[in-house]
């Protein structure tokens, strides 16, 4: 079978040296990539080393191989133009149908998804006219990633770094799974709730669960590769910010409520996917809790944490909004699930069954979602993501 057709655009920050990592994924993944850089960009990585990764050879202007009519034939015949790192100067170009070079007109010959992965200095970011640039390319489907927070060039640090290059690559392997279908979540702010939460004993203890995070995770990343703006509040993981993605971190159940209702505000939908504990210590202790040889522990008194999907479910911030929850149970998996979701008042539960060695930690999942409507989803077993593919697809048909 052919390899899946992949443009590499390149343009001229700093941030280009990353690009090599993300076409070295791209390529040992099996994709066929052209990289195509600006004039600029050869300034920090020159062309034989695309040329080397890439296997293919590079240009930046439309008058090499002219016979071949590179600036058509290219983006005629991708499945995909990536554009990173995409700079203030090269958004402004692409919004506003601007030819002047090789990389720029296969943006406009491109019929194909166009993701985008901004570098810049905070400032040129928050500027009126990048965000006018971004909102134009938004409009017209292209995935422009959100930027990460971080280290700049110097000795800036801000919003405008160049997101992690394994994580665009997962919204580019994303995007290209749904091929020519629209990115269906553009405008959307969804928020997701990830990891599980930790309720402390005392400086050193807690009470907690297995949960990794993963899921949650997947259902930000997808989110992200269909356009929305994702806000992912996370408790307790070990996992790599999600390109394009505000994460929140929190601890315990107090602070996810706070967080999720702080940003459930201007959501459209709510995704509960973190593993809440219910109960927490009613006292905390300041100090190590010490063993005693000649008694027994004192027990522990727990109290209710507050229910945070049944509070959204039932005040929700804004019209029309949709809320999904997660339900992980041990035996009696639908009929429980059923039950939870009248109980909660959402609009998705998503039910799986839990146990020491499933799905807890896994990278593979299965699960059924319910809807309030009486409606069964079943998802087979397999990839997390297949399961964050199947709910957001559910979600975008309640949002219309």
């Amino acid at each position: 079978m052919d390899k899946p057709k992949v443009v590499l655009g390149v343009s001229g920050g700093i941030a280009a040296y990353k690009a090599c990592e993300l076409l070295r994924r791209l390529t040992e993944s099996g994709h066929d990539v052209r990289v195509v850089p600006t004039a600029s960009a050869l300034h920090f990585v020159g062309a034989a080393t695309w040329s080397a990764l890439s296997g293919h050879p590079v240009s930046t202007e439309v008058w090499d191989d002219v016979h071949e009519v590179p600036h058509v034939r290219i983006g005629q015949h991708a499945d995909l133009v990536v554009v990173a790192p995409a700079t203030a100067d090269m958004l402004a170009k692409a919004a506003h149908g601007l030819a002047d070079d090789l990389l720029t007109n296969t943006l406009l010959t491109a019929r194909c998804p166009v993701v985008f992965a901004p570098a810049m200095h905070t400032e040129m970011w928050e500027h009126p006219a990048t965000q006018d640039n971004v909102a134009a390319l938004r409009a017209r489907g292209a995935v422009v990633i959100e930027p990460a927070v971080g280290r700049l060039t110097g000795v800036d640090t801000g919003k405008g770094r160049l997101p992690d290059p394994g994580e665009i690559f997962e919204v580019c392997r994303r995007v290209l799974a749904r091929g020519a279908t629209a990115p269906d979540l553009v405008g959307r702010h969804v928020v997701v709730s990830a990891g599980g939460t930790r309720e402390p004993l005392d400086p050193v203890r807690f009470l907690g669960n297995r949960s990794s995070g993963k899921q949650g995770y997947a259902l930000a990343r997808t989110a992200a590769a269909r356009g929305a703006r994702v806000t992912l509040i996370a408790a307790n993981t070990a996992l790599p910010d999600p390109a394009g993605v505000d994460v929140v971190p929190v601890g315990t159940a107090v602070e996810l409520r706070e967080a999720v209702l702080t940003a459930a505000v201007d959501a459209d939908a709510v995704v509960m996917a973190a593993a809440v504990a219910d109960f927490r210590p009613a006292a905390y202790a300041t100090g190590k809790i010490k063993k005693k040889e000649d008694r027994e522990p004192e027990p522990i008194t727990l109290v209710r944490n507050p229910d945070i999907l049944a509070e959204i479910s039932g005040d929700r911030a804004r019209p029309g909004q949709v809320i999904v929850g997660f339900a992980a149970e041990t035996d009696d998996v639908l009929a429980n699930g059923r039950a939870k979701l009248k109980r909660k008042g959402c609009d998705l539960l998503v039910v799986n069954e839990v146990g020491e060695r499933k799905t807890f930690g896994a990278d593979e999942s299965e699960a059924v979602v319910l809807g309030a409507d009486g409606s069964e989803t079943p998802v087979p077993h397999g990839p997390k993501e297949t399961v964050a593919e199947t709910v957001w697809d559910l979600v975008a048909d309640r949002l219309g």
